[in-house]
């Protein structure tokens, strides 16, 4: 099979992991309303730990497929970029950059650094997994949805998206090649514009404006790289932390895929109205609406000594 045959029987296998639950951690179902309420404010703080957790359970899925079994192995790459690769007789390498989404978060929160220099092969793929506990608040983790979507496609609406000079600039990472493999950059930063003087911004307009019909235009070329090096150089900049949320890139698929998650039904409220409920100020409702749809009761003291 080729890098994107190789890619393309995964992603089947990925897709089919939509309602599918992963038997990594249970969470205990609340002892009372009160206790179902306080459990709803914090349950997200699992999500770095079940995500992680889930991309491990991932590459164990694609090993376990009989198409594979002869012509190499998947393996997690902690750190480095992709997530999983594919290690086999296949040139170049097929990999699947991971991303689970607790979808009860404000956003997305996961971030797409990675250079479009880097997916020039079309050999890494995009893997978003949306996953709840069973039970909304507990229970064990629960794949809602999984979105497969081209990486490339993504750096280029990323660097498209927020690519604007003199206002905001997108820098490729300096040349590493030379180093040894974990040590090597290939992370893309942004900069906002942080200057106040109207003159010092007009100057900086009319060297954008030098570089021709093609300016505003987004490259990876060294060329073009050194002339966005000259505005850092010359002119006040930010590094903006926030920059590559996956969330803010306006990408298409994600967008079709955040509506598709929002939209889905669990214990009778659709995702988005759950999220809306739980992040209720009033606690009192809170606690009386995952009473009546969890079916939570105060427990009983001969319970609770138990």
């Amino acid at each position: 099979m080729s890098t994107r045959q190789i890619l393309t029987t995964a992603s089947a296998h990925l897709e089919a992991l939509a309602g599918h639950t992963f038997d990594l951690l249970d969470v205990t179902k609340p002892i009372s309303p009160g206790a179902a309420a306080n459990l709803a404010k914090v349950i997200s703080k699992l999500s770095p730990l079940l995500g992680n957790l889930i991309e491990f359970n991932v590459v164990e899925v694609l090993n376990e497929q009989e198409e594979f079994t002869d012509r190499g192995n998947w393996l997690r790459q902690d750190p480095g970029f992709p997530d999983a690769i594919f290690d086999g007789d296949v040139d170049p390498t097929p990999g699947f950059e991971i991303k689970a989404w607790f979808p009860l978060a404000t956003e997305i929160t996961a971030r797409f650094k990675d250079s479009q220099n880097h997916f020039r092969q079309d050999q890494t793929d995009v893997c978003l997994l949306a996953w709840l506990p069973e039970h909304i608040i507990y229970g064990k983790p629960k794949i809602l949805a999984v979105c497969i979507l081209n990486g490339g496609s993504i750096a280029h609406a990323r660097d498209s998206h927020y690519h604007n000079p003199p206002d905001y600039l997108v820098l490729e990472p300096e040349d590493t090649s030379d180093r040894t493999a974990n040590l090597q950059q290939t992370n893309t930063n942004g900069y906002k514009w942080q200057g106040t003087d109207d003159a010092q911004k007009t100057e900086a307009e009319a060297l954008v404006d030098s570089w021709g019909t093609n300016g505003k235009k987004y490259s990876t070329s060294a060329e073009y790289q050194q002339q966005l090096r000259q505005l850092i150089a010359g002119y006040p900049y930010r590094l903006d932390t926030n920059f590559a949320k996956m969330d803010r890139i306006q990408h298409d698929g994600i967008e079709d895929f955040k509506r598709e998650v929002l939209d889905i039904e669990v214990h009778g409220l659709r995702v988005s109205e759950w999220a809306r409920l739980i992040g209720s100020r009033d606690e009192d409702y809170l606690a009386q609406q995952l009473s009546d749809r969890l079916n939570i009761k105060e427990a009983d003291a001969e319970k609770l000594l138990k």
